[in-house]
């Protein structure tokens, strides 16, 4: 994921810097034993079994596969197939390259299919891409920031059909604004600092719209693909869309504001990243960097407030003006389209006069029916408020409960994962969203722990456990409600490993395997609070041209295997699957032994194919090796873990040496990772789907272009990309569905 954030100082992205305080395990004193493979290896881990049914990627940065139908247990087992011939990539490495363009393979087409601003419905007007479009259309419109993404099969009734090959429903999230080419010449602002303020209502409402979720119905007609404008399934959900909460925070106090004096509902999503999905057929939309939306000046809101809520406020980083400065326009409406980005105490009273609870309403996982447009979107409070990159499906196994993995995008925070109580049973395929009330209301919430001997454990986040107490001195926990509110806060109390921003997750369909990436992070350091682990086992500098990139500035992939192959186990073994960084960098930065052709950094995006089993796809969200080449896609045929072996790192500062051990998968080689598709100028390659026959691959191109200056807008000479519609136009972030111009499976 990448936002820039208008704070204090504009150029802060807490992403970026993160807000973890804590001095939680960097395991350094458990390392200096040294670390062997059977140590690590000689564990075992099971298979997931034939039930094994979902493939996950996550956000930045996502897109996820839906299962294939349910099938009934075979009435005894079938003699053993022949031994498949081993999976091969199909394709020549594509070049890094700096061009202004999409580049894909010889052999393969991209098409752009939906760009910021295509109407959906019947009756609007073609995008002008100059800011004059009607404000009040953009309900209408593709969103900005094309995100997390999932091709949702359908058939000739309109019902979910999963391994439907030429129609289906894209529904992806819309995470944040290029607001420079949103309108006529950017955002129109005056004063600066907390005097800053917006002046063109207008501005804001089409900010409003861009913001959320498309679900638009997409269909193959020859070997070409369309979306139907005029479809009845197509749907934008935003910032004023009624959503209600559930589970447990649902009507207590934290959620209560003017809008909802109860706490039972609230208006919109924001900050959308990755996603993830539900066997029943649903979307699940993830609330990332919601935090720097609302207004806080602290200055005059911390005397209103008790010492419990400014340690919320500080561990989310609640505080500023607000990126957009939404809080800022006058007069506010009736019903407070503006006013409710304050999250400040306005005039005393209580929190149902103002939006003091504001920022609490935000910061879910949101679960939306793309079969029903008219169904109202729930905020599903049992899965933890954080910054969510994503929420990935593990393996559905009629009979046992069902689990999410999910990362929260800032540097030094955690992976989570939350177990449902029902046992999944398959006659809820179709449910919707009621469905999900059965699964993801009630249930467990967990934080990973990574340990140094290459193990870890999953730390039940519970009121009266793990140090969650009314009595912990950094926050007294008052009950549930308040652990899920401020899950951070558990998470830090339970004693969780701080990860290299954790992002999306994606699980391995053949083994049952969880794959994380870690997009990079630079507060890592070589000792203390934010030391190197083994889990997170870098330090360098990667310098890009004269700057020096120092901590671990282009990330890695971490995968692990729950115990017993179940994913209700609250133990795992773990490895480094793969390390990004420059084919030219020293054997202690480039430790996967990356080449010309696969050399990557700041892994984000992540999804493993359904029709073809094992290959997964690596999305990079980078601004480290972009003196080099524009961010990419790249095929991979993964191992196992424990395929590698233990290995020390030589970590320097310019002062200190440090020997870190870690355990390092298989080196892929080209055999095992090629770079697949190079974007424009100035982009995040997030968000993958594939149709049913994974002979269309779905891939969202966002914000080329991003950092041209405001001062440029009308000078087309000197915006720094004009993607995807060509010279002088500005650029739009879109979605391009890839093809194989001998209609093969996509990457074999």
């Amino acid at each position: 994921m990448t936002a820039n954030t208008r704070t204090d100082d504009p150029s802060v992205d807490l992403d970026d810097i993160g807000t973890n305080p804590t001095s939680n395990p960097s395991f350094t004193d458990l390392i200096a034993a040294r670390l062997s493979r059977r140590r690590l290896f000689g564990l075992g881990a099971g298979t997931a079994g034939t039930a094994l049914l979902q493939a996950c990627g996550g956000g930045g940065g996502g897109g996820n596969g839906m299962p294939f139908p349910i099938l009934p247990p075979a009435p005894a087992p079938a003699p053993a197939p022949a031994p498949a011939a081993p999976m091969k990539l199909g394709f020549n490495a594509v070049a890094k390259s700096l061009a202004d363009v999409v580049t894909v393979p010889t052999g393969y087409t991209a098409s752009v299919l939906y760009r910021l601003g295509d109407p959906i419905a019947a009756g609007v007007a073609p995008y002008a891409n100059n800011g004059s479009d009607a404000a009040n259309t953009f309900d209408r419109r593709a969103g900005d920031h094309h995100d997390g993404m999932t091709f949702f099969g359908v058939n000739a009734s309109g019902k979910w059909d999963a391994a439907n090959a030429s129609r289906g429903l894209l529904v992806m999230n819309h995470e944040a604004i290029t607001s420079v080419f949103l309108h006529p010449t950017g955002q129109s602002i005056t004063g600066s600092g907390a005097a800053a303020v917006r002046t063109v209502a207008d501005e804001v409402l089409r900010e409003f719209y861009v913001h959320g979720v498309s679900v638009i119905e997409v269909n193959k007609s020859g070997a070409a693909w369309s979306y139907k404008q005029d479809s009845a399934f197509n749907r934008r959900v935003h910032t004023l869309t009624e959503m209600s909460f559930s589970g447990p925070a649902a009507k207590t106090d934290y959620l209560k504001t003017k809008y909802s004096t109860d706490g039972s509902k609230t208006r919109g999503t924001v900050n959308n990243c990755a996603n993830g999905t539900t066997p029943w057929g649903t979307y699940l939309t993830c609330e990332e960097n919601w935090a720097g939306y609302f207004r806080r000046i602290t200055a005059s809101d911390n005397p209103n407030r008790s010492a419990k809520e400014l340690t919320a406020f500080s561990r989310y980083g609640v505080s500023g003006n607000g990126r957009e400065l939404w809080a800022t326009v006058t007069p506010d409406t009736a019903d407070n389209l503006y006013g409710r980005w304050n999250t400040e105490v306005i005039l005393g009273g209580t929190a149902t006069d103002d939006y003091r609870n504001g920022s609490n309403t935000y910061g879910w996982v949101v679960e939306i029916d793309p079969f029903n447009p008219t169904s109202t979107p729930k905020k599903r409070t049992a899965l933890g408020r954080f910054g969510h990159e994503g929420a990935c499906l593990g393996p559905v196994v009629v009979g046992k409960p069902l689990v999410w993995y999910m990362g929260d995008d800032s540097q030094n925070e955690y992976l989570y994962k939350f177990v449902s109580t029902k046992a999944w049973d398959a006659a809820d395929v179709g449910g919707g969203i009621a469905a999900g009330d059965k699964y993801m209301d009630d249930g467990k919430l967990y934080v990973a722990k990574f340990k140094a001997d290459g193990t870890g454990d999953w730390l039940e986040l519970t009121l009266g456990v793990n140090g969650i107490t009314g009595t912990n001195p950094t926050y007294a926990f008052a009950d549930a409600a308040d652990v899920l509110v401020n899950v951070r806060l558990a998470a830090d109390s339970a004693g969780a490993t701080k990860m290299d921003r954790p992002e999306w997750t994606a699980v391995n369909p053949k083994n049952g395997e969880v794959y994380l990436t870690l997009t990079n992070n630079a507060a890592r350091t070589i000792n203390g609070a934010n030391g190197t682990d083994a889990a997170n086992p870098r330090f360098y500098n990667d310098p890009k041209g004269a700057t020096a990139q120092r901590g671990n500035p282009n990330g890695h992939i971490v995968r692990f295997a729950d115990t017993g192959g179940d994913p209700a186990a609250v133990t795992f073994k773990w490895d480094v699957y793969l390390f990004g960084a420059r084919s030219t960098a020293s054997a202690d930065v480039n430790v996967s032994a990356l080449g010309a052709d696969n050399d990557f950094s700041s892994p984000d995006g992540m999804w493993f194919s359904q029709a073809a089993q094992g290959l997964l796809w690596i999305e990079t969200d980078d601004g480290k090796y972009t003196d080099v080449t524009n961010c990419m896609l790249l095929a991979a045929l993964p191992g196992k873990v424990g395929d590698g072996a233990a290995k020390t790192i030589t970590n320097f500062d310019g002062a200190t040496t440090v020997q870190q051990g870690t355990f390092v998968g298989k080196a892929p080689g080209t055999d095992g990772l090629r770079r697949f598709l190079v974007g424009p100028v100035d982009c995040e390659i997030t968000g993958i789907a594939e149709s049913g026959d994974g002979r269309a691959l779905f891939v969202n191109i966002q914000h080329p272009g991003e950092n041209t200056k405001p001062a440029d807008i009308g000078d087309t000479t000197k915006y720094l990309s004009n993607w995807p519609d060509g010279p002088k136009t500005r650029p739009r972030s879109a979605t391009v569905v890839i093809t194989k111009n001998d209609g093969g499976l996509i990457g074999l």
